[in-house]
């Protein structure tokens, strides 16, 4: 009932439109560098997928997350123009509902951006490499892991536009995180748990051991999100 009703919120807004052309112009990111500078990576060791990931990965990433950030700010800008939230606590709604249906719809959304990027990395495997035998599986893999580290970014990007009425507050936090991200290096584990800097990282077929721990951190990270957000929320009920 809430995803609905989140689904109907957001027809007002940018946000479909907004991860449909975030997509795309991801999407482009690895066509158009294999177009310019395929001699570059044809001759590189390993399969298709990573070399592609390898090369382009860190600018479409950087591009997903701002979708994220972006994305969480508009659904709740939308609750907080005009009082809406005080209105819909008269309600019998629960907030951590409205909270899940906004992160359902964000994460739907988020599957449905990697989905046109997998499109892409098939495209340009089929085009200038080759399809081979177990080909969509490993393709499955990579974007199924990019997709479960995804998903702290967002419930993260949620809880700060949820505890920020102002939208353009939320925005500026969620933009210094994704730059902050960018900045932390990726061979530091520690540092690469970062919400927004987990994202980042690629599955490493030849390192399974390294992916599980990211894999569990991931999931580690969503529980302790998800308390927090419910700990938020009724903080900010004695307050008020």
């Amino acid at each position: 009932m809430s995803v609905s009703l989140e689904c109907k919120k957001v027809k007002r807004t940018g946000f479909l439109p907004a991860f449909l052309g975030g997509g795309i112009l991801a999407a482009a990111v690895p066509v158009i560098n294999m177009a310019v500078r395929s001699e570059m990576y044809l001759d590189l060791p390993g399969n298709s997928i990573q070399i592609l990931l390898d090369a382009n990965w860190q600018m479409m990433t950087m591009l997903n997350v701002l979708l994220v950030v972006a994305g969480a700010c508009l659904l709740y800008h939308t609750e907080y123009a005009d009082n809406a939230m005080q209105k819909m606590k008269s309600l019998p709604i629960r907030e951590s509902s409205i909270f899940l249906g906004k992160a359902v719809l964000t994460i739907c959304m988020s599957l449905f951006v990697l989905a046109i990027e997998a499109g892409a990395v098939a495209f340009c495997t089929y085009h200038w490499f080759e399809i081979g035998n177990g080909f969509f599986s490993e393709l499955c893999k990579y974007f199924g892991f990019s997709f479960l580290l995804m998903l702290p970014c967002v419930i993260l990007s949620l809880l700060i536009s949820e505890a920020c009425k102002n939208m353009w507050v939320s925005l500026g936090i969620g933009v210094v995180c994704v730059f902050t991200a960018t900045m932390l290096p990726t061979t530091n584990f520690a540092l690469s748990l970062f919400p927004f800097a987990m994202p980042f990282q690629v599955f490493a077929s030849t390192d399974v051991t390294q992916s599980m721990h990211y894999i569990d951190s991931a999931i580690a990270e969503l529980a302790v999100l998800c308390l927090a957000q419910l700990a938020f929320v009724k903080a900010r009920r004695l307050l008020e």
